[in-house]
Parts: C-alpha cells; structure tokens; sequence
C-alpha cells in the first residue's frame, strides 16, 4: 500500500461508501464532517453499507448473488468468514470527526466527497489549504465540475487531481482517475495505484472532462428521462421499464436517481440550467433540448417533502 491514512471530507451516500470500502481492505480511514448533527446522518448510512456488504457476502458464498469484485480476495478468491470479519472490522474502526485540523493530521490521502456546489468546495478548499502535512494528496470525487477549476485553492496543484466513483463502489468498482494541467504524474499513478488497492478497476483518463467516462454518458440518460416526466409525456415506473425492457440494463433512469439521490440530481441540473443565456434562444434549445425549470421544481418539490431517494426510504419510489 502506498498509502495508509485516508480522510474521507463528506459522508454522504458516495463518501460513506468510499470510506467504508477502504477500510475494508485495511487503511485506517476518518470521516470529516461539518457538524454534530452531520454525523447522526452519517453513522446511520455507515450502518447501513454495513449490512448492504454482510448481505451481498452471504449471496456470493451461496452462488444466489452476481460476484462483487470489491469484496473478493486479491487473488481472485473468496472467503465468506473471512469477508465478515473485514466488514465489522471497517465498521468499527472508520472515525468520524467534526475538527478539520485533527482529521486531516498525518494524512496520505484525502478525498473530498462534497455536494457538487462550486462555492461550498473553494471554501472547503481554502480551509483545508494551510491544514495539510506536505506528503497529503488531495483528490476530488466531484461528477460533474473539473479539478481545474479548484486547483489553484488547494495550495498544491501538483498533487491534486479527481477521483470518482460509481454508486455501489463494491458492486461497480470502477474508479475514474483524472488529471488536470498541473497534476504530477507521479501522483497520477499513486492514486491508481490507490484505486486498485481498495479493489477498484482504475481507468484513467488523461484529459480532462465533465462527467469523465461514465457520467458522459449518464448524465444525458437521466436528463431525458426526467424530461419525459416533468413535461407530461410519461410516468417514472414506465420508463424505467422502457429502459430495462428495451436494452436488458438492469436498472431504470429514475432506480438510478434514487440510488444517486435526489440532491445530487438537483445539483447536477443545477450546473446544466446555467448554460449562458447569451446563447442564441433556438441553438440553445438544441444543445440543451431540456426543460430544466420543470425539472428543478419536481425534484425541489421531493426534497421538500423528505423524499431524498433510496437513503431516505423514499424517492421517485417507496422502499
């Protein structure tokens, strides 16, 4: 391992599992959080990958469960007794700290997990900038805005770069390696190297680009079919059926939203809604054929009434 302390800054649905997928193969791993009340969030979340792990452990010992490869040995094999202890382990021994100063002390790596707001991350930047031992590397897990835009806060543009994950890092463990114009690639390949030690299949990319490789082509699936919602022409049961039916994908659009959750999806169209008015109206709805507007007020409307997706027990659906 070329690390050993890993910060996790954020304990959301994508940070919790970061973190608990890494302590799972052995680091020593801290969740910074904002507040008190951020970490009775996040422990009930940490609670729960707990058992989300434990579950998918026992349906790949009794061959009823598709292999998860972030779960697995190293060389391919698979212990059912030994992978139990490896998740109550992580789940004990993950600390969550509300002292930035104190979280980030000694650390190799940190990995800011934040809401994907501009503002709110330059902010976190700049407080974290002074705070870091020189060894730290600092990466982001942002989707959808470029390291580019952070670098020059971090204080070390040489060894700050992006990596993202998808959801369900345990069952779709890839890990998008990304640079940005001032990255080191000595860091570069340190950080895929990290990657693959948590047992994720690295794929780096070496320019960079909003949405990197997966999210390119997401982002536009769930941008439509939120469209085919809020403009009337269908329900999201029915497209997610369409979907499924039509190319044997094993999730719909709208299961994908409430797994990503509903806040994240806000932001997401948050960023596309402000694309230069400037631009003349009728090319403007061809790059952007969507009704944005529609679509904030739905998923506002949701986050009103509590409906944050499969982490609040409800989204587009009840669960």
């Amino acid at each position: 391992m070329s690390y050993r302390k890993i910060v996790v800054a954020g304990g959301g649905v994508l940070g919790s599992q970061i973190a608990f997928q890494s302590a799972y193969c052995g680091f020593d791993v801290t969740i910074w959080l904002r507040s008190e009340g951020s970490i009775t969030r996040t422990q009930p979340k940490l609670d729960n990958w707990e058992k989300a792990y434990i579950s998918d452990i026992e349906s790949m010992s009794s061959g009823s469960g598709s292999w998860c490869y972030g779960l697995g040995d190293d060389d391919g094999t698979f212990d059912k007794d030994k992978a139990i202890a490896n998740v109550r382990k992580a789940h004990s021994s993950i600390k969550l700290e509300c002292d930035l100063a104190k979280a980030v002390k000694d650390a190799d790596l940190i990995i800011e997990s934040m809401a994907e707001d501009k503002n709110q991350k330059i902010s976190f930047y700049k407080m974290l900038a002074p705070l870091m031992d020189e060894k730290t590397v600092l990466v982001t897990n942002s989707s959808t805005l470029l390291p580019s835009m952070f670098a020059k806060y971090t204080g070390r543009p040489e060894k700050y770069l992006s990596l993202h994950f998808a959801n369900l890092i345990w069952k779709y463990n890839t890990a998008e390696v990304m640079v940005q114009d001032k990255t080191d690639q000595k860091y570069f390949k340190e950080v895929i190297d990290f990657a693959n030690d948590i047992r994720m299949v690295a794929l780096p990319v070496m320019k960079e680009k909003s949405g990197y490789l997966l999210n390119s082509l997401l982002v536009p699936l769930l941008l439509s079919a939120l469209d085919l919602y809020v403009s009337g022409v269908s329900d999201p049961k029915s497209v997610d059926t369409a979907w499924k039916k039509g190319t044997g994908a094993p999730a719909g659009p709208f299961e994908i939203l409430d797994v990503v959750g509903l806040q994240t999806a806000y932001n997401i169209v948050s960023q596309y809604q402000k694309v230069p008015k400037l631009i003349n109206p009728i090319l403007r709805k061809m790059l952007m054929p969507y009704n944005f507007k529609a679509q904030l007020q739905t998923l506002g409307k949701y986050l009103e009434e509590g409906k944050l997706g499969k982490s609040s027990g409800e989204g587009f659906y009840k669960y």
